[in-house]
């Protein structure tokens, strides 16, 4: 079996996010003379050789190509954004396998697209990718993205629920040519990911920009960090968001997504007990109720005006989060007694990807631009579930 370097299992492994003995379990290795993480030490040193069905299983289980692990050398980190670079050290360490495997399946999605665009003789540059600049004040900003929408905050704010006004904005989105996907893990809730770390990040590209939200976040939340994330692709940089905002482009991307959604002179219109905690997070939750927004995207325009100091912010946002989880729990415990039936796997899935991704790929495959295998890797299905979902 061709040569492989140490060096590449040790980093495929940690890129993984996976300790020695998580990963030994997975790779179903170890016995009496010696223990999985012994074992793995080994191969990791160079001490022993690998088998050729071993090394099947770590691609699969550190989610890699095969190929990779002949390389001669680890392949240098990709630059995930400034955002991600503030995470703390301990949200980094558990959970950057797993967004880096998440940013690098939708890096593969973004090029089958772009290959399929020029195959179908569509591809053209986005004008708005990289057309503003960090320098431009944040209200001018928010006002060029709302025009360049054709963005209704009365139309957002009439919808029924928040779920609609992000499905309203999300639709706006993906007409000037982004593709919008809801995804919070690899395809299982083992593998989800703390919305601490990320709740969403964008792939910034002139020809097929993506814009990826976590899922497992309150659905107030998700139009904000969509119009936040929008802002990275007219800044022309790929960012992944968190919840740490000391970075600049992240306080940036805030300052704009929130202008959008709220006004400043219609917050500082209205009275706050800003001294008063309880009072202060019942008025902050009835007032972004009212307009389809999240508790904390007031409780942060607030802070930013100098109406409540940090550690207000702080306990706000922070009780404000508890309550939805709390919520959140209830719900999931009331549809586990529900006897009926939720939508299909398939009204879901088409949800997530969005209607831009389904209808582009659906016409591509029609088209015979994508082979079923190609289109499964786009959509994150298996290939014979493809025609199913598109509507073939």
């Amino acid at each position: 079996m061709p040569y492989v370097n140490p060096e590449v299992l040790v980093w495929a492994r940690e890129t993984a996010g996976l300790s020695k003995a998580d990963a030994a379990k997975a790779l179903s290795i170890g016995g009496k003379k010696a223990s999985g993480e012994e074992l793995l030490t080994a191969y990791e040193l160079g001490e022993k050789e690998l088998s050729r069905p071993l090394l099947v299983r770590m691609a699969k289980v550190y989610r890699r190509p095969l190929l990779t692990f002949y390389l001669p050398r680890p392949p240098a980190q990709a630059d995930l954004g400034e955002d991600f670079r503030t995470l703390p050290d301990h949200l980094k360490q558990e959970s950057s396998g797993l967004l880096t495997a998440l940013v690098r399946d939708i890096h593969v999605r973004k090029e089958l697209i772009k290959n399929a665009l020029v195959d179908m003789e569509e591809a053209r540059t986005l004008a708005f990718v990289g057309e503003l600049h960090s320098s431009t004040p944040a209200a001018e900003a928010a006002q060029l993205i709302t025009k360049r929408l054709n963005f209704s905050l009365d139309e957002f704010r009439a919808k029924n629920r928040p779920e609609d006004a992000f499905s309203y904005t999300r639709h706006l989105v993906e007409d000037i040519g982004v593709f919008v996907l809801l995804a919070g893990n690899l395809g299982s809730h083992h593998t989800d990911i703390p919305v601490e770390v990320f709740r969403g990040f964008a792939l910034s590209d002139d020809q097929a920009p993506f814009i990826v939200i976590n899922d497992q976040d309150a659905p107030a939340a998700r139009s904000f960090t969509l119009l936040h994330e929008l802002a990275h692709i007219f800044l022309g940089a790929t960012g992944i968001s968190g919840s740490d905002t000391s970075a600049t482009i992240e306080r940036y991307c805030n300052d704009i997504s929130s202008l959008i959604l709220l006004p400043a002179e219609e917050l500082l219109n209205q009275f706050w007990s800003a001294d008063n905690e309880r009072e202060l997070v019942r008025d902050v939750a009835n007032f972004a109720s009212e307009r389809n927004i999240s508790g904390s995207l007031v409780a942060y325009r607030l802070f930013s005006a100098g109406v409540i100091d940090e550690p207000m912010w702080s306990k706000v946002s922070g009780e404000l989060r508890r309550l939805w989880l709390m919520q959140k729990a209830a719900k999931k415990q009331k549809a586990k007694e529900d006897t009926n039936s939720g939508p299909s796997y398939y009204v879901v899935k088409r949800y997530k990807l969005g209607h831009s991704l389904v209808d582009f790929v659906g016409r591509t495959v029609q088209e015979g631009i994508l082979t079923a295998s190609k289109a499964g890797k786009i959509l994150d299905v298996k290939p014979g579930n493809v025609y199913n979902l598109i509507g073939a």
